[in-house]
């Protein structure tokens, strides 16, 4: 019998609204009043209607996940599977579930992020960066919906964001090599179209210049953060006269694609080239050689998040955005073993 609030307020002798109320665990309802409800919705197997509940009580308890960016990242790479894991762990643990939403139909009016938060009703959203993210994104953080940005500046009455302090984890590497009396170092960065890919470039650049240390633009290329691009911008690195003695490239996936490069080219990491990524994923322990790299606190990442979007989701405004620490993990690719923070 698919009963509805009229029905059981019938066989409870209540009026529909006091049914409503105990449906959604609002007070001033007496105990036997809510034991009388609760029986007959129990006996019956009643299943209250989402939207019915979500309109009343004016939250859903859905969170809206979006991977923004017409190039963009998904649950396959491997540092935003971390994040997304911890986040995931986290905000079910303060009562809500996650509703992913595709990118995929931008073209048509059904693309806006913001029109689809209200279809479904979600509480807040959070949003991965990838490349060339969509105005829509911005749209919803401007029209005052909680967000909370992973590596995507969100400015809004109700959003903030948390990136690693990217300008210092690229001086961590370049003044490690300079410690280790490397002086001719290269350089693979992300494209222009993110902020994590500009503050990495700014922080190489400037810690170059602290250093007093050339920048050689034959020994700078740039990539997409994946495997194939780094492969390619460190083939045409390996085609100058005078080779680097160093590489920093700005993720993993970039770093192992350089390393394949020298491989194929002959050469040893790291006697002939040192190479460190970013991200610190788990192929990084398995590569040959295993990969130097600086990790960033992706558990932190996800926990952060996840308070932060219920703090903005239950009215806390203008959270500021929030810049976390890196560490240098040092391993086989740049021949010494000290980690440094």
């Amino acid at each position: 019998m698919n009963l509805t609030i009229k029905d059981i307020a019938q066989l409870a002798g209540v009026s529909q609204g006091t049914v409503s109320k105990v449906i959604n665990n609002y007070g001033g309802i007496s105990e036997s009043t809510k034991k009388k409800v609760m029986d007959i919705i129990t006996q019956n197997g009643y299943e209250p209607n989402f939207s019915a509940r979500t309109l009343a009580t004016k939250k859903s308890n859905l969170i809206g996940l979006i991977y923004a960016g017409k190039i963009n990242v998904d649950m396959t790479h491997p540092y935003f599977n971390e994040v997304i894991s911890s986040f995931k762990k986290n905000i079910g643990q303060l009562g809500y579930d996650i509703l992913m939403f595709s990118n995929e139909r931008f073209h048509s009016d059904n693309g806006s992020y913001l029109a689809r938060c209200r279809h479904f009703h979600v509480d807040g959203c959070l949003i991965i960066a990838g490349e060339e993210v969509e105005q829509s994104t911005f749209d919803l953080a401007s029209e005052g919906f909680p967000c909370i940005g992973i590596d995507i500046e969100l400015k809004g009455p109700k959003s903030s964001y948390i990136m690693t302090d990217n300008v210092d984890l690229s001086r961590k590497v370049v003044e490690f090599f300079y410690l280790h009396s490397v002086r001719k170092i290269g350089f693979i960065g992300g494209k222009f179209d993110s902020a994590v890919s500009t503050y990495r470039t700014q922080g190489f650049l400037e810690a170059m210049n602290q250093f007093g240390l050339e920048v050689r633009d034959e020994w700078i290329g740039y990539g997409d953060f994946h495997e194939e691009s780094g492969y390619i911008a460190m083939k045409d690195i390996l085609k100058c006269q005078e080779l680097p003695e160093a590489v920093f490239a700005t993720s993993d996936l970039m770093a192992l694609g350089a390393l394949q490069a020298m491989k194929e080219a002959g050469l040893n990491c790291p006697r002939d080239i040192r190479i460190v990524g970013c991200d610190d994923i788990a192929a990084c322990r398995y590569s040959d050689p295993k990969l130097t790299t600086v990790k960033q606190d992706k558990e932190k990442f996800g926990k952060l998040s996840a308070y932060m979007l219920d703090d903005l989701i239950n009215g806390k405004s203008q959270l500021k955005p929030v810049l976390i620490d890196s560490e240098l993990i040092i391993r086989e690719s740049c021949g010494t073993n000290n980690n440094i923070r």
